[in-house]
């Protein structure tokens, strides 16, 4: 299963969010942008998915931005992947194309993806936001 650049990006932006999420402060679209690279116009299309698929909100006006609809343990990753990219698609079969190999192959790809599917579908925005912490504490260096 190969997860596409706007699920790249709404989960770095989720992280974003879900590190800010405590101070109760809206980020904009530009702090997240500026701050993991992300072109902007391309941020603001993942994040509007994002808040039409309920994950989260929008608060207008000077000091506006988004935050989490709901706390990170609550998200599932695989809510992020069916925000972006929609559900799971199950390949057309044509019978009369159809080899004894080719049947096989599709086989084994949907079981792949389902397996892929259910080790997201066991992962939160927590999760992820632990394996960041973990990243940044191995990152540091100690000299003497």
């Amino acid at each position: 299963m190969e997860l596409s650049c706007k699920v790249d990006y709404a989960c770095i932006a989720l992280l974003e969010l879900a590190l800010r999420h405590k101070q109760g402060k809206p980020t904009s679209v530009s702090e997240i942008a500026i701050s993991q690279r992300i072109p902007i116009r391309y941020l603001d299309q993942v994040m509007a998915m994002l808040r039409r698929a309920g994950i989260i909100k929008s608060q207008r006006g000077a000091k506006g931005g988004y935050h989490l609809a709901r706390e990170p343990w609550q998200i599932k990753l695989t809510d992020v992947v069916i925000a972006l990219d929609g559900e799971a698609s199950q390949e057309q079969k044509d019978s009369t194309l159809l080899t004894a190999e080719k049947s096989a192959v599709i086989d084994m790809w949907e079981t792949a993806k389902v397996a892929s599917f259910d080790i997201l579908h066991k992962h939160t925005l927590e999760d992820l936001l632990r394996k960041c912490e973990e990243k940044r504490q191995s990152d540091v260096m100690f000299y003497i």
